[in-house]
């Protein structure tokens, strides 16, 4: 992902509206690129920022900050692990049933 493209998937992060891929591919660009994670930052905060000075409660954006990219630190973890369970049973439902036809043909 090139940082122009990381730019314009900036308010889909914010608002949680980036699918699997594209979350995983973002936040590798944003852990590798220093300046497009302060614009990421600087985005969330002035969009946070309005919304929460509109509620009118007290807020931590840095901390938020930190929590989002934590979470979705974590869902990228989930889907991987989901995905390998899904790889491994494939595996042994093809195994099982090698083992079923060599048996049958006996």
């Amino acid at each position: 992902m090139d940082c122009k493209e990381f730019e314009k998937l900036i308010p889909a992060f914010i608002k949680r509206k980036l699918g699997y891929r594209q979350l995983r591919r973002f936040m590798e660009h944003a852990l590798s690129c220093g300046e497009c994670k302060e614009e990421l930052t600087i985005q969330f905060l002035v969009s946070e920022g309005m919304a929460r000075l509109e509620e009118g409660g007290a807020f931590d954006l840095q901390k938020e900050m930190a929590l989002r990219m934590q979470e979705a630190g974590n869902k990228i973890r989930v889907h991987n692990a989901v995905r390998y369970v899904g790889i491994m049973s494939l595996i042994l439902v093809v195994l099982a049933l090698a083992v079923i036809l060599f048996v049958l043909s006996l």
